[in-house]
This record gives structure tokens, sequence and C-alpha cells, in this order.
């Protein structure tokens, strides 16, 4: 199966289906998305089954139309969010010493849209429980692990790839996380599926973005940033060999631990699931890595400020809205202490991210602006959590029923990182795609406490 080749077979460009207004001025980004200008795009796909009526013989019509029709929806979903069709600009000023960056929603050609085709691989292929993530799952995805957000001044800030499958299709997108959060990703995909399901309608659609983005008072626009050329701030990551594998966790086995991590640290139901679930792999991964007992060690997460600022930012505001919240503490300490402890100085950090914080935060940022790195995140001392299992996913049906896995892509893989997602079947079931090199997933596999909450996919 990694012999696999992935033919790509066409490429367009897709532009708003009709012009707006607000289009014709600069989209300006905000701190919290100028602060990932090194990091990658945000790249997921949805795996889905294709339907009968595809297995009739006339598959290369049927996707054909099927092609037709996503690049249409697309078009009338691009007139929402009408930036993901522009590029970045960038600035420099070397009398000055800085770079501005906005977006010019008409630059460029549009988003990408591509058709790709990996006819000796089905399904099954892409869904084994037992196996590790096929690399040629990366193949599925337009950009490779070396495109940066900052790359948007030359790239499609939304690429678009649908791979054919021998029994199915997966749906791939790419956006530029420095004007986009996994919540707005998620937003945009929810909104596009709506409006591919309504095609010939008049759709309403449920929750339009809000594009008001949030600057501190008296913030200069664009914002100056510190940097005459991209090396000052742009990193290349290579990370080392590493395996992806998907762990799922079911409602009951979640359940267990969230009682029993609230047990252990004396509290009435004060922790979370994901926090009890985030503490097991945290133990588990440094098991696994098998550190030294003094060595210090990070849990990095990325939580969504918008209900934490005050007054609050709606649900709907698109960009990036999050701030990393790191927990620090001695392998030593985490070990020996127990998952309600763990689980409780997780609870600690997210409460102690607040309005204030936040604000601080950005106010402390724009007077020494800088980027956030993989290589300041992510190593053997640490684990990074990204997504969440509350994004609505699998909710996204094209009119060929809902789909039956999530992947990610090239971008944001490094030693430690977990990407969260919900289960398949729902109900609060989690499934964790988890990074590490191939020592420390063999012991992580066999690591009894981990391996007792694994569950098997439904």
């Amino acid at each position: 199966m990694e012999s696999s080749i992935v033919k790509k077979i066409s490429e367009c460009y897709v532009k708003p289906k009709n012009e707006v207004s607000e289009s014709k001025t600069p989209y300006h980004v905000a701190p919290l998305d100028l602060i990932m200008l090194s990091y990658h795009y945000i790249q997921d796909g949805l795996l889905f089954m294709k339907p009968n009526s595809h297995l009739n013989g006339n598959n290369e019509f049927s996707i054909h139309s099927f092609l037709e029709s996503l690049k249409q929806s697309l078009s009338d979903t691009l007139v929402h969010f009408y930036p993901l069709a522009g590029q970045l600009v960038v600035h420099f000023d070397e009398d000055q010493h800085q770079c501005r960056v906005f977006v010019d929603c008409n630059k460029g050609p549009g988003a990408r849209f591509s058709h790709a085709t990996a006819l000796d691989l089905t399904v099954s292929d892409i869904l084994s429980p037992n196996d590790d993530i096929p690399f040629v799952v990366r193949s599925f995805f337009d950009y490779n692990e070396e495109a940066v957000n900052y790359e948007g001044h030359s790239k499609p800030l939304l690429s678009v790839q649908v791979t054919q499958l021998i029994d199915g299709v997966f749906i791939a997108c790419s956006i530029n996380h420095a004007i986009s959060d996994g919540t707005s990703y998620w937003h945009f995909w929810n909104v596009w599926s709506e409006i591919h399901r309504g095609s010939g309608n008049n759709v309403s659609i449920s929750r339009l973005p809000i594009h008001n983005r949030w600057f501190p008072e008296g913030c200069v626009l664009p914002i100056p940033l510190p940097f005459t050329h991209p090396n000052q701030f742009v990193k290349k990551f290579e990370p080392p060999q590493l395996r992806e594998k998907m762990f799922h966790f079911s409602p009951e086995s979640i359940a267990t631990l969230k009682t029993k991590a609230n047990k252990e640290s004396n509290s009435s139901d004060m922790i979370s699931s994901f926090q009890a679930l985030s503490a097991l792999v945290w133990r588990s991964t440094v098991r696994a890595n098998d550190l030294p007992h003094d060595q210090v060690i990070y849990n990095y997460m990325f939580a969504n400020n918008r209900h934490r600022l005050n007054p609050p930012l709606p649900q709907n505001y698109f960009g990036t809205c999050i701030k990393g919240i790191t927990t620090k503490t001695s392998a030593g300490e985490l070990l020996d202490n127990n998952l309600g402890w763990a689980a409780s100085l997780l609870h600690q950090s997210v409460l102690n991210l607040t309005d204030k914080v936040v604000r601080d935060f950005v106010k402390d940022w724009l007077k020494s602006p800088y980027c956030y790195h993989h290589t300041d995140l992510h190593d053997y001392n640490s684990i990074a959590m990204e997504h969440s299992p509350r994004f609505d996913m699998y909710g996204n049906d094209f009119g060929i029923g809902k789909p039956v896995a999530v992947r990610n892509g090239p971008g944001n893989k490094a030693v430690g990182v977990v990407f969260a997602y919900p289960g398949c079947e729902g109900n609060g079931s989690v499934d964790f795609e988890i990074c590490l090199p191939p020592h420390s997933m063999k012991a992580l596999e066999t690591d009894d406490e981990f391996m007792a909450a694994v569950s098997l996919p439904k």
C-alpha cells in the first residue's frame, strides 16, 4: 500500500460566485493570526464511501458530476468566506525595519481545486484500526509538510483536493492558519456542506461567518512587524521519523476515566472528560519516551478565546482566536502521582486563561511581535494537543452520505503532537491521532494504563 501512487488528474481555481463589496478593501489580520505565520496550514480531510450509484459502471461520469457540484457549491461558499479566495500581501520596509501583512481578497486566481486518483486503494486500506495511518494519506492533500502560512503570499489560502479511491472519496482542505483557526476551519466545512446539500435552492445558511476582526483599542493597521526579511521569522521544520496512529476511546471508557480523575483529585465533577483523557495521554507518552525523573516536561493546548473575552466574541467570528496554554511539571512528579493529579494540573491551567490573560498577552505581543515555531513547541519532553472533539466533523454530508473517518494532512506533524477528533460513532467518543518516534510508539502500544482505556471503533 505504501507504494500506491496518487495521480493528479486536474486542477482549477474557484472564485466567489458573486462579487463581494467588502473584498475590495484590505482584510487586516489580527495579532493572534500573525503569530501563526511560521506555522503550517490547517489540513484535515473527510473519507466517504461512494454510494452504490457511483459503482454502476458510470463511475467517471458520476465522479465528474460530483466534482462539478463541489466546485459550484464551493464558489457559493466563498461568497461568505471571501478572504479564502485571496492571498496574503507582505510589504517589507527596510528603512523602517518592519513589514506589514494583510489579505488582498482579490489577489491571485482564487481557491485551488484539484482532482486526484488512487485507484488501487480502498476505504478499508485507510481505516485499518490496528495499523498506523498509511503514509499515502499525506498525498491526499495539496500542500506538503513544508508549506507554512507565510507562503500564503504566493499560494492560495484555501486548497481543496478530492481523491478518488476504488470505493470511496477523500475530500481534503488546506486552509491558511494565519487567517483561520480550527473553529473557523470547521465552520467553513459546515457551511460548504450545507450549501452543497441545498444546491439549486435558496439555501439559508444557519451560521454566517463574522468578519469584524478583534483588535486591541488603538492598534495600528496593518500591524507593523519588526522584520525586514522572511528568514527572521519563518523557520522550516523537518520532524524526525514518526509513526502516526489513531486510538479510539468509547464514551464508556472516557466516563470511567473522568470518574477516576475526579475521585483521585477529590473534586465533584470538576475535571472534564477531555482533561481526564488528555492527562492519560500525557502520562502514557512520558512513560513511552522513558524520560529521566528530573526532566522538565510540558503539556501544550490551544484554547479558543472567543468566549473567554469580555465582552465575548461570537462563535462565528472568522479568524485565529486561540492561545496556547502551557502546563509544566517534571516526569517524576507526573508519573509518581496519579491520573487525577495530572488532570487537576491541566484543569487549573485552563481556569487561568481569562480575559485579562488574553488581553495582556496580545498587549505584550504588540510591543515585541514574534511567530510560533514548531521547534519551540515540539520535542520529546512535551505533548501538544491540537484540534478538538467538539468540532462538527461528521455532520459534513455532501450528498453521498456522512463521512466514515477524518484524517490529518502532512502539516504540523511532530514528536508528541496529538490531534483530537470526535469519534465516528458519536455520543461523546473521541479519536486521538498520536505522533511519536517508532520506539516510543511501540512502548505506548504496550502501556497497560493507556491500552486499558483504548477501545475498538464500532
